[in-house]
């Protein structure tokens, strides 16, 4: 049974959902605390959230069990997402779901800016009919500038067209084919804010883009330019901007979110060509909905199969790749632990290689277990596919991949390659009936072992009676031998077996065995 905690407001239809799912049991508890959501999350393999919940590097010290946090919306200011991947938890967005109505809202004010809706409604009210100070300017044939083109600046695309205006757009992530298929002109970010008559903001806030518009970039626009921000508040030096409007460099601003919400007293409240809504930008019925069920959908879908939907520190694997991956991964995962136990050296690079029916499988997942193999038995940190590659890194393990449909003698293959200072180790295994893995080879060494249990791997000098004198010391200590292979090297005195033993040796035990005269090394591997 798998632990959800709800601790934000999500849509009744999200929660029906989660409430319909089997195998799932379901807290619903908003208003927490940080200190009360410490108290509380250790239990719970699952947090769904929206923006009020503060996911910090505290509670996810605390959160023993968690997996995965759900964030019915877009924006992940609120987790410290740095802290989750460390920890192995996925985070997962919902990028799409109330994609229209952000970009709706972005349109709106950007036609509220053009007439002046906020002041004028303000003047009737106050029984005045100030046509001409509420002067306003048309938007057809003018530039719409978008700032990240991702879902919703695609959907501002559209309606920007709809409207008369020209489209331009930065964003480095997307490639010149998709610009193209909107009829948007692609441009650099300093060609974008100059030409922008409305510059729309739809990025993501990261350390990069904080403060992305600035000084310099108000200097560059046109003092006729209105900038509408919808996206994130550190997107924009606030205090820049009041300077820019406050001296008429800049025309006007809409701003639905702040770098401090709620906001508190600031200079821009005292502008007249400024105007605010209190992020509203998923703030339909229609969005509500969509988002809480598409979070509800995708945790749900992660914790049912593991396919991560939208997750922010994890790479997209559908399910039907996760299903192809899935035998391969854990032969992967088996060859890194065994790797792990014959290294001598702290390993400086990772060659891991696919064949015949594998190369057909996503090489990350498979890759990504072989370094959780290799790595989990090292440190008291858990580690999985979300944090493995981070923990390389900083281990300074270079990860290498290939694939080819070549079948190097079996139906599938993979070998992966341990590479420490002057020498390396090579492992590779395969599948029996696609499911039953294999070790078939260890170095120069051709042995067919099954990789489970205790396992002895002896190199040793070949000669008789060096297998007579490990089974006696085996067997004087109770030990049973379950099945054993050896194997010789061409042109070599040298020899390996391999030893699938009942219970594990103690130090004492291993050390009599690395004693035989013959024997050059033993390692012990449980599986």
């Amino acid at each position: 049974m798998k632990k959800v905690l709800v601790s934000d407001r999500l849509a009744e239809e999200g929660i029906n959902f989660l409430t319909a799912q089997p195998g799932l049991q379901l807290r619903i508890q908003t208003g927490l605390t940080e200190d009360e959501l410490c108290e509380l999350i250790a239990d719970y393999d699952a947090l769904l959230i929206r923006s009020e919940t503060q996911v910090s590097a505290k509670v996810l010290a605390a959160a023993k069990n968690l997996k995965i946090i759900g964030r019915a919306g877009i924006g992940v200011d609120n987790v410290d997402l740095n802290a989750a991947t460390e920890r192995g938890i996925i985070v997962m967005n919902t990028p799409d779901a109330n994609a229209t109505t952000t970009a709706e809202l972005a349109i709106a004010h950007m036609l509220s800016l053009s007439r002046n809706l906020p002041a004028a409604n303000q003047s009737v009210r106050a029984g005045k009919w100030e046509r001409s100070k509420l002067m306003g300017s048309e938007i057809a044939h003018k530039t719409l500038a978008i700032l990240g083109f991702g879902t919703i600046g695609r959907i501002v695309a559209l309606r920007g067209h709809g409207l008369g205006m020209r489209v331009i757009a930065h964003d480095p992530f997307v490639a010149p084919e998709i610009f193209s298929k909107y009829g948007v002109e692609m441009m650099d970010f300093d060609s974008l804010v100059r030409q922008a008559d409305y510059l729309t903001l739809h990025c993501p806030l990261l350390e990069k883009t904080r403060h992305v518009l600035g000084p310099d970039q108000f200097a560059a626009m046109k003092k006729s330019a209105r900038l509408i921000n919808c996206a994130r508040g550190g997107l924009v030096d606030e205090q820049a901007l009041f300077q820019a409007l406050h001296s008429g460099r800049l025309a006007g601003a809409a701003l639905d979110v702040f770098e401090q919400e709620p906001p508190q007293q600031h200079p821009l409240f005292e502008l007249d060509n400024v105007v605010f809504t209190p992020h509203l930008g998923a703030s339909t019925k229609e969005a509500q909905t969509a988002v809480s069920v598409e979070i509800a959908r995708q945790v749900t879908q992660y914790l049912q199969t593991g396919e991560a939907i939208n997750a922010l520190n994890l790479d997209r694997v559908s399910s039907e790749e996760l299903n192809l991956a899935q035998p391969f991964m854990r032969l992967a995962n088996i060859l890194g632990k065994v790797l792990a136990e014959l290294l001598d050296q702290p390993i400086e690079r990772l060659e891991v290689a696919l064949f015949g029916k594998a190369a057909y499988a996503k090489v990350r997942p498979i890759s990504a277990e072989a370094l959780i193999g290799l790595l989990a038995g090292q440190l008291s940190s858990p580690v999985n596919r979300v944090n493995v590659e981070r923990i390389a890194k900083r281990q300074g393990i270079v990860l290498l991949e290939s694939q080819s449909e070549l079948s190097e003698g079996y139906q599938s293959l993979i070998r992966i390659t341990g590479h420490c200072g002057d020498h390396s180790v090579i492992l590779a295994g395969t599948l029996l009936g696609d499911q039953h893995p294999r070790l078939v080879s260890m170095n120069h060494f051709e042995i067919e072992v099954v990789p489970e249990g205790v396992l002895l791997i002896t190199r040793h000098h070949d000669r008789p009676g060096v297998i007579a004198a490990i089974s006696s010391i085996l067997g004087g200590a109770g030990i049973n031998i379950t099945r054993m292979q050896v194997s010789n090297a061409d042109r070599q005195q040298s020899a390996m077996m391999a030893i699938s033993v009942s219970n594990p040796l103690n130090p004492q035990l291993l050390q009599a065995v690395c004693d035989v005269p013959a024997v050059q090394t033993a390692r012990q591997i449980v599986l």
